[in-house]
């Protein structure tokens, strides 16, 4: 397990970085800084590895914070996270996936709000390498919650715990119980032959 923790005193950065994917082309990279990384070596295969992290429904199975995971939308899910009898709701946009590579997502809460991505690269000895890195952009008096070592530290450890139950859980099926294989661009996924145009004339039901 690797640990990095940012300073949480960093500026957020306006626009997002870029990445160059194995096929030379360049992808969004949302975070050009970060709150926390960390990275946990999974003894199954990347395909494997990928294929179960997109089952999000599965995720309260192995997860001690995620309570629901409910698909809103396409690239648009609701997450219920939550302590004992303290629960909270919120919304998470996919804005890039790459099967087998790469998932970005943000936030949709205004206050406060967050972006993260995790990358999936194969080892020498055949498993794979998740990395989760997360920021925090909140607003008002939380942002100077996040200033604090202490708050970085406690989502360190929460990261770190979620990524090891991961490990756990993945390992221990040897395989993915589901798979969703397709790419997003800017919070679109992205279809194989495009869509033909809708026509502006009103259709009516004949006969």
């Amino acid at each position: 397990m690797m640990t990095r923790e940012d300073d949480g005193g960093q500026s957020v950065p306006n626009t997002p970085g870029k990445r160059s994917g194995g096929d030379g082309v360049t992808r969004r990279r949302p975070l050009r800084e970060r709150h926390v990384e960390e990275t946990v070596e999974v003894a199954v295969p990347v395909r494997t590895a990928y294929n179960q992290w997109t089952q999000f429904k599965t995720f309260p199975r192995f997860s001690t914070m995620v309570r629901d995971v409910e698909q809103i939308r396409p690239t648009v899910t609701a997450w219920t996270i939550g302590y004992g009898p303290l629960r909270h709701r919120f919304a998470v946009e996919i804005v890039e996936q790459d099967p087998d590579a790469y998932l970005a997502w943000r936030g949709l809460e205004q206050h406060p709000t967050h972006q993260g991505e995790v990358e999936f690269r194969p080892t020498e000895s055949g498993g794979t390498a998740i990395t989760v890195r997360m920021l925090l952009q909140p607003r008002g008096a939380a942002k100077v919650l996040t200033r604090s070592s202490r708050v970085v530290g406690l989502t360190v450890r929460l990261v770190r715990g979620e990524l090891v139950s991961f490990k756990h859980f993945i390992e221990g099926l040897g395989q993915e119980g589901g798979a969703w294989r397709g790419t997003i661009r800017n919070g679109r996924v992205q279809h194989d032959t495009p869509e033909p145009p809708r026509s502006r004339v009103a259709q009516w039901p004949v006969g």
